[in-house]
């Protein structure tokens, strides 16, 4: 799994998601699929490495405060943006300053997050133009999702796609949860709790902001979960919502899939 992880320099989380086994034969072609955090911090040597992965398209899922906040270095000639879902400043950091919270609490606040996310109108738009772009892609081009830090709607986008090519649920899963080895939660977050304790003016311990920096899977659980409630199936939500029925499906997996 971890072969799939770039070391880049300025640029979180960046990773291959294709070479997986698919249900529908043969697997995910490799260097095909990338994911990761945002381009503001890239340096010269991550821009080389970039130009030369053959990336055509991104479907940059930051709100615009936040492309504003972070400026990218780096984009994609065909970049999918958005502009809803503007805020003042990030929403777990709204949470940490007004309550007095605790690990659970935090924890519990992003597995809300995950029940909402896949039906922000804002997404769903860019969720639907990053499959309807990704089946037009020509040659060897690349697609990439991204957003702030490449692990929670990126992750949804990941696993829906996943999902469409006929990743295997254990596969799926596992990619999601490659977050955490990608970003070393474990060695990061003393450091990233100081940074944010500063921002929020409060002095909660390290733990508080792990749901922040890393995954678990029960947040992907009730964002699929939510998804098959309302809708009964992930493919009437991708018909339903995202306008992705069984022939965009098909046109995907011929697009991406190899023996």
């Amino acid at each position: 799994m971890t072969d799939r992880i770039y070391s880049l320099q300025g640029v979180r989380n960046f990773r291959d998601f294709g070479g997986y086994k698919s249900r529908h034969g043969g697997q995910v072609k490799r260097g095909r699929l990338f994911r990761s955090g945002h381009y503001a911090e890239a340096t010269e040597d991550d821009l080389n490495v970039l130009d030369a992965l053959g990336i055509h398209l991104q479907a940059d899922l930051r709100r615009p405060d936040e492309r504003e906040r972070n400026v990218a270095r780096w984009s994609a000639p065909n970049t999918l943006t958005h502009d809803g879902g503007r805020e003042h400043e990030a929403p777990h950091a709204q949470f940490l300053k007004k309550v007095e919270a605790d690990a659970q609490q935090a924890d519990d606040w992003m597995n809300d997050y995950y029940a909402l996310a896949p039906f922000k109108a804002h997404h769903a738009e860019l969720f639907s133009g990053w499959f309807e772009h990704l089946a037009g892609l020509e040659g060897e081009a690349a697609g990439l999702v991204n957003c702030a830090a490449g692990k929670d709607r990126t992750g949804i986008l990941c696993a829906l796609t996943h999902h469409v090519l006929g990743v295997e649920e254990a596969d799926l899963r596992a990619d999601y949860e490659l977050t955490n080895t990608a970003v070393n939660v474990d060695e990061f977050l003393p450091q990233a709790a100081a940074f944010f304790n500063e921002q929020v003016g409060k002095v909660y311990e390290p733990e508080v902001f792990r749901p922040f920096l890393g995954v678990r899977l029960r947040y992907l659980d009730t964002a699929f979960n939510v998804i098959h409630d309302k809708h009964g199936t992930v493919d009437a939500y991708l018909a339903d919502v995202l306008g992705v029925d069984e022939t965009a499906q098909e046109n995907l997996r011929a697009q991406l899939l190899e023996a």
